[in-house]
């Protein structure tokens, strides 16, 4: 059965992203993790929402760029205005609503898992109680301003930690979310 993965690198202050929506503070650094590895080789389509899409195509090479280059599968952005003229014909705009979007994108991905890119899409499936399983490799650096990782206030949700490791300076941290 497949899963719904957020995926996710976090500073040591909780952020997501840095300040401008900045990661290099995790692309720069050379550490590899068989954690992320894994997540990578599980996940046959991916969902994101609009901002994650304007940021990785602006300065990561968009959809070329996930996972450094690493991964090819179908991608789904998640949003009420979809670009008039998208730089990549291969990622799918979804304006439908959020529980819709994430069963095409399930379905995209076979028997594969699915993995939750962005913050606003990650934290209403979380909300909307989608997510099966959150990853997050701790990054050793203090941004001090950015994006944090939840901070929808919606419902307390209990994790059950299912792994944790370190791959060089990272820590991993795997969690399964609890039903509601």
């Amino acid at each position: 059965m497949s899963k719904v993965i957020w995926h996710v690198a976090m500073s040591v202050d909780g952020f997501i992203a840095g300040p401008d929506d900045t990661m290099d503070w995790i692309s720069e650094r050379e550490d590899h993790s068989a954690v992320a590895d894994d997540v990578m080789s599980s996940v046959g389509a991916i969902l994101g929402g609009r901002r994650w899409y304007d940021v990785a195509t602006e300065r990561y090479d968009g959809r070329a760029g996930i996972y450094g280059g690493a991964w090819s599968g179908p991608v789904f952005v998640l949003t009420h205005r979809p670009p008039e003229n998208p730089e990549d014909d291969e990622i799918t705009f979804l304006t439908t609503g959020l529980q819709d979007a994430v069963a095409e994108t399930v379905a995209a991905a076979g028997d594969k898992d699915i993995a939750i890119f962005g913050a606003n899409v990650a934290q209403q499936c979380l909300e909307a109680g989608l997510i099966d399983e959150i990853v997050i490799h701790v990054v050793p650096v203090l941004l001090g301003d950015g994006v944090r990782l939840n901070t929808s206030g919606g419902p307390r949700r209990e994790l059950v930690r299912t792994h944790l490791g370190e791959s060089g300076q990272f820590t991993d941290l795997r969690f399964a979310v609890s039903a509601r």
